[in-house]
């Protein structure tokens, strides 16, 4: 009799969880990636329509991660500059350390080669509103990230 403590059966209250900075430039892209996910009958987390009000943002944004199978990253120049995109990415690694079956993380470098995300920010001005031991794990949490396979848009036809 097989043990029943294994359990590959979860239910996801997302299948895609997507983590960008949301700026001007990567709106459009990201846009259409919610549009084309939507058509193939995808459920992609978008704070837009799954925050509820009166709720703590960053804990409903974690409970998304938690609660979603694939976990997409867009670098891009502005990703590294924000604390909000660099904590929930300490949490996607987090998630997959602890979990390594559970979740996929996919990267993608929007306009900044994979070799340049941890370079793309400029942590002393980050060191003006967090501790310097955050700034170290988020430099650390980049690395990793970046090392992992991942789509480089440059290097596609028409990006």
């Amino acid at each position: 009799m097989a043990p029943s403590s294994f359990n590959t059966y979860h239910t996801w209250s997302h299948d895609v969880f997507v983590s960008f900075e949301r700026d001007k430039f990567i709106k459009r892209f990201v846009d259409h990636l919610f549009s084309d996910l939507k058509r193939k009958g995808i459920r992609a987390f978008k704070e837009v329509e799954d925050l509820q009000t009166g709720e703590d943002r960053s804990q409903q944004v974690y409970r998304a991660i938690e609660q979603s199978r694939f976990l997409v990253v867009i670098f891009s120049e502005c990703f590294a500059s924000s604390p909000s995109c660099l904590r929930e990415l300490m949490k996607i690694l987090v998630y997959k350390e602890k979990e390594p079956d559970k979740y996929q993380i996919f990267p993608v470098f929007y306009d900044v080669k994979p070799e340049k995300v941890v370079n793309a920010s400029n942590f002393s001005e980050l060191l003006e509103v967090v501790e310097k031991k955050e700034v170290d794990q988020w430099k650390e949490a980049l690395t990793k990230a970046a090392n992992l396979p991942g789509w480089d848009l440059e290097d596609l036809a028409n990006g």
